[in-house]
């Protein structure tokens, strides 16, 4: 039975699903599936997760997955809503919008979840983070839209509810703790 317990842990579980997704990567970028590209695939995952590991990455708190698809819905209307208003900047008549670099202070304590936190805002179209200072837990982000109030103050909401989405899904404030050892994941 312990056998059977080490075998099947967080970070034996990770491995093998990274070493699925890059064989899948990998067979949708060398065309028809084929014996031959099965295998290239899995040699070249197995290689990447057991020859070229990933540093250990400390992990505080837990996945919720309803608090996730909130996250992934939000995200995805905000992404689509910030793509058509750079369209219509790119198309309408008149000067550029006026777009500047703002400060973002933000409660994340997981260096892990900052990090997403930091793509996500990269993923919305019109936003690039410049700079992170986990120190002071502050993100430099470039808007591409800050000639106004309004929109200034709509980039802090929905950067806001994305922080809150963040912490909801991945590290609950009562769920909080230091990283040890034991929950520290390696892909």
């Amino acid at each position: 039975m312990t056998t059977l317990r080490h075998l099947v842990n967080r970070n034996n579980v990770l491995r093998i699903g990274v070493v699925i997704w890059l064989t899948a990567v990998w067979l949708a970028l060398w065309g028809p599936p084929s014996v031959a590209n099965l295998l290239g695939g899995l040699l070249v995952a197995l290689v990447v997760v057991f020859a070229l590991p990933l540093p250990k990455v400390p992990v505080a708190g837990r996945f919720h997955p309803l608090s996730f698809i909130q996250l992934i819905a939000v995200s995805t209307y905000y992404a689509l809503e910030s793509s058509l208003q750079v369209a219509w900047f790119a198309i309408r008549p008149g000067p550029p919008p006026v777009s500047g670099v703002l400060r973002v202070h933000l409660s994340i304590q997981s260096d892990l979840v900052l990090v997403m936190c930091t793509d996500l805002l990269n993923l919305i179209p019109g936003t690039m983070a410049l700079e992170v200072d986990r120190a002071r837990c502050v993100v430099y982000v470039h808007v591409l839209d800050v000639g106004s109030e309004e929109a200034v103050v709509n980039f802090y909401r929905i950067t806001r509810r994305l922080e809150h989405l963040m912490i909801n899904a991945f590290e609950r404030p009562g769920e909080r703790r230091r990283s040890d050892p034991e929950t520290e994941v390696r892909p």
